[in-house]
């Protein structure tokens, strides 16, 4: 059995890299619906369907665990798989997502209890983050801001434009305007990791900023421990293969700025 890890497009490749730098022997298939990205402003039931037929597709391709490396399709579609299509699909498989490692650890990040979230509108517009924080740690204050001009800033290879500086800095001001007490922010997007540097230099010192991949990588670790019925049945060939709905030459070129190597990968239909 291998590992599954989807999402609507490349930044789910974010994830799996501090995930196979975390746990290199496992095998790992990586699906991302380029064809059909970006899913961040699209509704509720289009996100869920769409994310359904990438985690059967995964499925039948011997993933017997799947991670959603994509918040929105995590904030969207989760629930209702695990609830209502594992139990009929196959008890047995497992579907997990990237919030709820996320705000596990942030009240171990936050001294003021203030925290601020970046993330696509789909993301913000489903409150799954103030809702899993309000349920774990209803003492720290959510200050939430939707950034719809990031994906295609960082798809687009404009990360040092002129115009992601513009683009940044007015998300970031927003965000501190609106709760000056703010400490630590979470990036709430997979693509975002690859505008750190740029976030970072229009923040204070004080503030940290806290990208998802290595969160989601030691939570997968912890899992496997607690759950060895799953761990003994995964291969251990420590393979890769990477599918896409887009054309190949289009999705190798732009993962490459993701992983900061060459990839070849497959095409598929959804």
């Amino acid at each position: 059995m291998k590992i599954g890890v989807f999402d609507s497009g490349y930044g789910g490749l974010t994830i799996l890299k501090e995930i196979r730098k975390r746990l290199p022997k496992y095998d790992y298939i990586y699906l991302g619906d380029n064809a059909r990205n970006p899913y961040g402003t699209r509704s509720f039931e289009i996100v869920y369907e769409f994310t359904l037929q990438a985690v059967k597709a995964l499925f039948e391709r011997g993933c017997h665990l799947v991670i959603l490396a994509c918040n929105t399709a995590s904030a969207k579609a989760l629930r209702s798989i695990q609830q209502n299509d594992l139990p009929e699909i196959d008890p047995s498989k497992r579907v997990l997502g990237v919030i709820r490692p996320t705000v596990e650890i942030i009240p171990q990040l936050t001294s003021s209890n203030h925290v601020g979230l970046l993330a696509t509108p789909g993301t913000v517009n489903s409150d799954s983050y103030a809702l899993e924080l309000r349920k774990l740690s209803p003492e720290i204050k959510l200050t939430q801001k939707a950034c719809p001009m990031w994906v295609p800033i960082v798809e687009n290879n404009e990360f040092n434009s002129p115009g992601a500086d513009y683009f940044v800095r007015k998300e970031l001001d927003y965000l501190l305007e609106k709760d000056p007490l703010i400490d630590t922010i979470v990036l709430g997007c997979t693509h975002y990791p690859l505008l750190l540097d740029k976030i970072k230099t229009f923040l204070p010192d004080n503030i940290k900023v806290v990208c998802q991949g290595p969160l989601v990588a030691d939570s997968l670790a912890d899992y496997l421990q607690r759950h060895p019925e799953i761990e003994s049945r995964l291969s251990t060939t420590a393979g890769m293969t990477y599918l896409t709905t887009e054309h190949t030459d289009k999705f190798d070129s732009l993962a490459s700025l993701f992983l900061g190597r060459s990839i070849t990968s497959h095409t598929i239909s959804l």
